[in-house]
């Protein structure tokens, strides 16, 4: 009988990591296009950038970013399948409130014991989101680290690299006093706001089916977070002057569309204006959270906002249709947000 290695024995398995590979190997591969020079086994990934040229100034837009304490939810319910779709659109709504869209993305995936089938299944779903927003999975890492994360959870980050022309760059500094503010619906908590989320419901089932949710809680924290990629292209194809675009993550409405305001401006939002998902109602009562925290903490069913002349308001109902709520207007004053 062979003996387990030295390495084995000290917590970490190689044979399990290669498993992994092997499992999601064939998702990976379904991302890459011409562009895509290498394998999934290189040590790094290789994109041919020569397309670029055709462009007149092009500008790479970069961001890291991870899912958070979302992993735990993943893990108490023993569910993988979303959370790769998580981190990837989660990056991309990142870059595209610059106004770039996605070429490659990498991901990092740590845990104190490789379970090849739960690695390969979060990033098989990385893979998938990739492919949805037409994004190569250039590479990443799967690591192995006993003693620094706990049995049967995970980590789970990703890093994302797209391109705009630069005469296109949305920086906030044309918005003005008057614009308006349109919200695109979120889907659920998206990755923000889960170690409140996971308090405030602790006690609850989260098997148990809600008739307020629809479903069950377990359901309802793991809805993968939305990318907004397509109806903001659409957007764009109109025409709509878009000044700028906020991506509503942690610090909720309150502290990140001030992040593209210029100086002396700043926002009313009329709540009641869009709908807010029953799951946030049910974080609030068992939580008991203040709504100013609400708003502070989670997306409140506002998971991108865009900032528009007044006059196009009209172009985007005909573009969007009901996929998009009016729900404020920029105002001089102090760079914050007001919520009446």
């Amino acid at each position: 009988m062979t003996q387990p290695s030295r390495y084995t024995q000290a917590g970490v398995n190689i044979d399990a990591g290669q498993q992994a590979v092997a499992l999601m190997s064939a998702a990976i591969k379904a991302t890459y296009g011409p562009e895509v020079l290498s394998d999934t086994r290189a040590f790094g990934g290789l994109y041919d950038a020569s397309g670029l040229a055709q462009m007149s100034g092009p500008v790479l837009v970069a961001s890291t970013d991870g899912v958070g304490t979302k992993t735990k939810v993943a893990a108490r319910l023993d569910r993988w399948d979303t959370i790769g779709h998580d981190i990837v659109n989660h990056c991309v709504n990142d870059i595209l409130v610059q106004g770039a869209r996605p070429l490659f993305f990498l991901d990092y995936v740590a845990s104190s014991h490789i379970d090849p089938v739960v690695i390969a299944t979060v990033v098989k779903g990385a893979a998938h989101a990739c492919q949805a927003v037409g994004c190569a999975l250039l590479g990443g890492e799967t690591a192995e680290m006993p003693g620094v994360y706990e049995a049967g959870e995970l980590d789970l980050a990703g890093t994302i690299v797209g391109v705009v022309e630069r005469e296109r760059l949305i920086n906030g500094n044309r918005i003005e006093a008057g614009d308006v503010i349109l919200g695109l619906p979120s889907v659920g908590l998206h990755t923000n706001g889960y170690s409140l989320a996971r308090a405030a419901l602790a006690d609850l089932d989260w098997s148990e089916s809600l008739p307020e949710l629809g479903g069950t809680v377990g359901d309802a924290l793991l809805v993968p977070h939305r990318a907004y990629l397509d109806p903001v292209q659409k957007l764009w194809t109109a025409g709509v002057d878009i000044r700028g675009l906020a991506h509503i993550t942690g610090g909720g409405i309150v502290d990140n569309l001030p992040r593209i305001f210029a100086p002396g401006v700043g926002a009313l939002i009329r709540r009641g204006t869009w709908p807010e998902l029953p799951i946030f109602g049910l974080i609030q009562r068992t939580g008991q959270v203040a709504t100013d925290e609400m708003f502070r903490v989670f997306n409140m069913g506002l998971g991108m906002l865009l900032v528009i002349p007044p006059a196009q308001v009209n172009l985007v109902r005909q573009t969007l249709a009901d996929e998009i709520f009016t729900v404020g207007e920029i105002v001089q004053g102090e760079s914050m947000v007001t919520v009446i």
